[in-house]
């Protein structure tokens, strides 16, 4: 037989833990979403606040044909980092769980409920044989009788509440400039600046921040899912300069 190396032993079966206590299937997936372009998700003085980098790969590439904020409900939406595909199957799983709670409770579904629900739906595909786990991250943000809520998945099933936070490439990074810059009661012309902010910090060498590989979408006190247009986003790019 040939030789294998010790993490080698234990990286073939999402179900083995390997002696250092270490799914590798699940930090594999985990670095395909530190390889995915930049997400921001703050809470602002009147909602919350949604705003990506969409990496628009080609010039040939049609910009709007790319989804980085997915409307979940009117009063809740999630940010992606990581596999497009897994983000819309996800989207997709959590979409059917809003429109069940109306369906059986007649009323919107709250937010912290349904990101719970997104976690344990990430957990089942660490623990079962013959499936992989989820290479994507979520920023769930919504408005509810309970607030401004904004959770942080990963690929663990791991479910965090901020008020601020970033996924994907250069996180750390981010996270940084969040918690030297955000404050309580942030105005929503100041959040999308500071978002803007940290998004630069995903772009590489030679990058440059422009409106069309931008996403910017809040939900207010109004519980009303909305997305900024490319001319609003330039705008603000514009005073940020």
């Amino acid at each position: 037989m040939y030789p294998m190396n010790k993490a080698s032993a234990y990286d073939h079966a999402i179900t083995v833990f390997s002696p250092e206590g270490k799914l590798y299937q699940v930090d594999y997936a985990a670095k395909m979403v530190e390889k995915g372009a930049l997400s921001i998700g703050l809470i602002y003085d009147k909602g919350v606040l949604l705003i990506g980098d969409k990496r628009l790969t080609s010039p040939l590439v049609k910009g709007d044909s790319v989804e980085k904020i997915y409307k979940i409900d009117n009063h809740v939406a999630a940010i992606s980092s990581g596999m497009t595909g897994d983000a819309r199957k996800l989207t997709q799983m959590a979409r059917q769980e809003a429109q069940e709670n109306i369906m059986y409770y007649d009323e919107p579904i709250e937010i912290e409920p349904l990101a719970k629900k997104i976690a344990s739906i990430y957990q089942a595909f660490t623990q079962y044989g013959g499936a992989r786990p989820f290479g994507v991250s979520f920023i769930i943000a919504g408005v509810d009788d309970s607030g401004y809520r904004l959770f942080e998945t990963d690929v663990s099933g791991g479910l965090l509440e901020y008020f601020a936070c970033a996924i994907g490439k250069n996180r750390d990074e981010a996270v940084k400039l969040l918690e030297k810059n955000y404050k309580d009661g942030l105005s929503f012309n100041d959040a999308v600046a500071l978002g803007l902010k940290c998004l630069k910090l995903g772009l590489d060498q030679k990058e440059v921040l422009t409106a069309e590989r931008i996403e910017v979408a809040f939900i207010n006190d109004n519980k009303k899912f909305t997305k900024l247009s490319i001319s609003e986003i330039d705008g603000a790019l514009k005073k940020l300069k």
